[in-house]
């Protein structure tokens, strides 16, 4: 499951272990932050497999904390009874200031706490999660004209050089 990873990527540090690629097609991304992600022995050993899937998942707030909500971490293929709950609730970790600044701009109507992907940075795990404002069906219909459109471009660019 886990992919290639990119230069910049491997630049800083990051092994991604899962990516929400709906979250781009289903929303329109107003801000990111980096948070960090509270796991059990046996989530993090999942993990570091490369299992883990952000397709359903959300964030919300709850009494001045961050959850994430409905993200898969399949349970560890080595472990045993003691393994975990693949789709439980997980904290966020974040500063109590960025959690009032990041969950003011979620609050306001249209908008969404979305996580747009999972990774490793210097061994910890890390959730880099946005706020979003859920795109309309038009809207959708525009973004893929204007995505064949630049496809086009460079293809016509490509073919020139040659």
């Amino acid at each position: 499951m886990a992919r290639k990873p990119n230069k910049k990527d491997q630049d800083e540090g990051i092994q991604v272990i899962c990516r929400n690629r709906r979250a781009f097609h289903e929303y329109a991304v107003e801000d990111t932050l980096e948070c960090g992600l509270v796991l059990t022995g046996t989530e993090v050993k999942s993990l570091r497999e490369g299992a883990g899937g952000l397709e359903d998942a959300y964030a919300k707030l709850d009494d001045g904390e961050l959850w994430l909500i409905g993200s898969d971490i399949p349970e560890y293929s080595m472990g045993n009874r003691m393994n975990h709950k693949p789709k439980r609730p997980r904290k966020l970790l974040l500063h109590r200031r960025e959690i009032e600044k990041f969950a003011g701009k979620a609050s306001q109507r249209g908008f969404t706490l979305v996580p747009l992907r999972m990774y490793f940075k210097d061994g910890r795990a890390k959730v880099e999660l946005a706020v979003a404002r859920g795109k309309q069906l038009h809207d959708k219909r525009q973004a893929a004209k204007k995505a064949d459109a630049q496809k086009e471009i460079r293809r016509a660019m490509s073919e020139r050089r040659r």
